[in-house]
């Protein structure tokens, strides 16, 4: 399982970034791919999750409720983290991962898959 995480930058408050994360060795509609991020000198976070097609759910954090959202293409085997308004404390690697960890939803594993983080900053 390989997930490439791509679409960080450097961005103002306010603004907006649409994160990517391809996946191969998995089909992302039968599996929990779930955003997390972990800002400097904090621990890693949960940030969103979509459950497999079958249930079809999304959770976010609600630190980030009503400004992210996370979609699946399932032809591209690909899942998108859109993130509007975008404020600094929202600074951080976002990675994804075959997992989820929300007060909402839990889902981790021994054989969760994570990749290699793309940075997002937020900053005027």
């Amino acid at each position: 399982v390989h997930l490439v995480e791509s679409g960080g930058g450097l961005v103002q408050p306010g603004g907006s970034l649409r994160l990517s994360c391809a996946a191969s060795g998995l089909t992302v509609d039968d599996d929990v791919i779930g955003w997390f991020r972990q800002a400097p000198g904090k621990e890693r976070e949960g940030v969103s999750c979509i459950d497999r097609s079958s249930d079809g759910d999304t959770y976010h954090a609600d630190s980030v409720k009503g400004r992210f959202t996370i979609s699946r293409d399932n032809a591209k085997n690909t899942v998108y983290l859109q993130m509007n308004r975008l404020k600094p404390e929202d600074t951080a690697v976002y990675y994804c991962a075959t997992a989820c960890s929300l007060s909402q939803r839990y889902y981790r594993t021994s054989r969760e898959s994570w990749g290699q983080g793309t940075q997002v900053t937020v900053s005027s």
